[in-house]
C-alpha cells in the first residue's frame, strides 16, 4: 500500500484537535479514525472508502479528496 498525495490539502475539523490539513489519503484515513461517532454519516463512509480504494490503487488521488470535500464542506 503506498500513500497517495493530494495535489491540494483538504482542512479537516476536529473537534479533539481543531483544524487540520491533510495532504494525503493516509492522513486523511488517520484523522476520520478520531471522528465522532454520532458525525460519521453517508458523506464520512464515502470518504473513507475512497481514501482506501486510493492506498489500494483503485482510485486516483483526485478521486479521494473529492468525497473528502463532502465530509469538510471545503
Amino acid at each position: 500500500m503506498n500513500d497517495v498525495p493530494f495535489s491540494e490539502p483538504i482542512t479537516l475539523k476536529l473537534q479533539s484537535v481543531g483544524e487540520r490539513k491533510v495532504a494525503s489519503s493516509w492522513e486523511a484515513i488517520e484523522c476520520m479514525k478520531h471522528w465522532p461517532d454520532r458525525a460519521r454519516g453517508r458523506n464520512w463512509r464515502a470518504a473513507y472508502r475512497a481514501c482506501r480504494d486510493a492506498l489500494d490503487g483503485w482510485r486516483t488521488a483526485r478521486e479521494a479528496r473529492t468525497p473528502g470535500l463532502l465530509v469538510t464542506g471545503r
